[in-house]
């Protein structure tokens, strides 16, 4: 199973020198790939990834997620192209479909139809990250046309929980990306789900992945830790689908699902998920203390594979 982190972007005073600086040192402990959210309040992503990808060459960079409803997908595919192209063909591009609260309320787009939406979203942006012309009308996004640009094509995932996203997810993209979802919940529904999928369309074996996100922390404080998450974290109570997914694990919130304990406790849960088929685990530190972060990130490139 492979191994990564949450590079995070200060979203208040964006440093561009800050930003070039952790990456590098995340690159120099190790780390093959680094991910990087996208708050809708916080700098463009993107924009980040290709300045900083320039100045680190050797790390690549993935986005958890972008939210599709805020862009149309050939300015999404112009973008991510520019991005790729800067980066040598280091960039994933982890796809959402964001929240009610933030489409609605802030955007003032509806966010009903959501598998309908995906599916037309996909039909544009895909074909113009291959490098084809796009010609898919549908009833909510219309793409047509092409890009001149020629780069690499990113590989793309969405970020799925349910089944119907799920069986979008292993029909059409490389895989999913989960949030505040736990192992078993993995293991018998996500996995499954998306692979039969994928199996279902005709794909080889190997052709999705799952790339598990779950907050973690090394340390022998279990209690103070947990505390911390669930102060961070309290927001994904309140959102519908990660709501489902800590319902499903049987989690009674967010700080349930952080991975926490010393170095072989939290060794011992990433190895479930491994065994279980996760292809990627991605660590969010969310302890502020330094000498945990750095105990943390020791512990988690020891166990890149």
């Amino acid at each position: 199973m492979q191994v990564g982190v949450v590079w995070t972007i200060n979203a208040k005073s964006l440093s561009i020198d800050n930003a070039v600086a952790n990456a590098n040192e995340l690159c120099e402990e190790g780390f093959r790939r680094v991910w990087t959210t996208q708050m809708p309040n916080e700098p463009d992503a993107l924009t980040v990834i290709g300045v900083v990808g320039r100045e680190v060459p050797d790390i690549e960079f993935g986005t958890s997620v972008l939210p599709i409803q805020s862009q149309h997908p050939m300015k999404l595919a112009q973008q991510a192209a520019t991005v790729n192209q800067i980066l040598g063909g280091r960039l994933t591009l982890g796809l959402g479909l964001s929240h009610k609260v933030v489409t609605e309320g802030m955007w003032g787009v509806p966010y009903g139809k959501p598998v309908q939406r995906t599916e037309e979203y996909l039909d544009g942006l895909l074909p113009l990250l291959n490098g084809e012309k796009a010609s898919a009308a549908g009833e909510l996004v219309t793409t047509r046309g092409s890009l001149t640009l020629q780069a690499p094509a990113p590989s793309v995932y969405f970020a799925a929980l349910g089944p119907k996203m799920l069986n979008v997810a292993g029909r059409r993209t490389s895989g999913t990306v989960t949030w505040m979802t736990g192992p078993k919940t993995l293991r018998d529904h996500v996995i499954p789900t998306l692979r039969q999928a994928a199996a279902d369309a005709g794909r080889p074996d190997g052709a999705v992945r799952t790339v598990a996100m779950l907050p973690v922390c090394v340390t022998d404080d279990v209690d103070a830790a947990r505390a911390e998450a669930g102060r961070q974290f309290a927001m994904y109570d309140g959102l519908p689908s990660y709501k489902a997914m800590l319902d499903r694990e049987g989690f009674t919130g967010p700080a349930d699902a952080a991975i926490v304990g010393d170095e072989a406790t939290v060794a011992d849960r990433l190895a479930e998920l491994a065994a279980f088929g996760v292809d990627e685990y991605v660590g969010i530190l969310f302890d502020r203390d330094p000498e945990v972060r750095a105990r943390t990130r020791a512990l988690l490139r020891t166990l890149d594979e």
